[in-house]
């Protein structure tokens, strides 16, 4: 399986409920590494995964969307727990949308999935990977 992954970052506030959270309960900011992972089986007629300035210029609109935003005030993440997995997963989600609709280039419809991982500091980070 061949991969390339691209890197961006996001600012974000946001609270969370429940105990587990401890302090987390109360408004905080966080700053996120965020790494995008396209994966293939076999490289495209160009020999790559996917255009790497399409796939940075993807992550980087995606997270335009989230970033300095109080993920407590809107609506899509209503009553959610805006944690670190949870975020990995609609970034992810929000790629795949933008290969299906030709964002990354024809090229990209060959890919088989992708990882999302979001560091929160260096010594801890979440991830989601999904299939295409």
């Amino acid at each position: 399986m061949f991969t390339i992954t691209v890197r961006d970052h996001v600012m974000v506030a946001h609270s969370f409920r429940g105990e587990v959270f401890g302090p987390a309960q109360k408004l905080h900011g966080a700053t996120f590494v965020v790494d995008a992972s396209f994966r293939r089986a076999e490289l495209d007629a160009d020999n790559i995964v996917v255009d790497i300035g399409l796939a940075t210029t993807q992550l980087g609109e995606v997270l335009a969307d989230l970033n300095y935003r109080n993920l407590d005030d809107e609506p899509a993440f209503a009553g959610i727990n805006t944690s670190t997995e949870f975020l990995a997963k609609v970034i992810a989600d929000q790629l795949a949308d933008r290969v299906h609709a030709g964002a990354l280039g024809e090229g990209a419809h060959g890919l088989a999935g992708i990882t999302v991982t979001l560091h929160e500091s260096h010594v801890a980070w979440a991830a989601y990977e999904r299939e295409l």
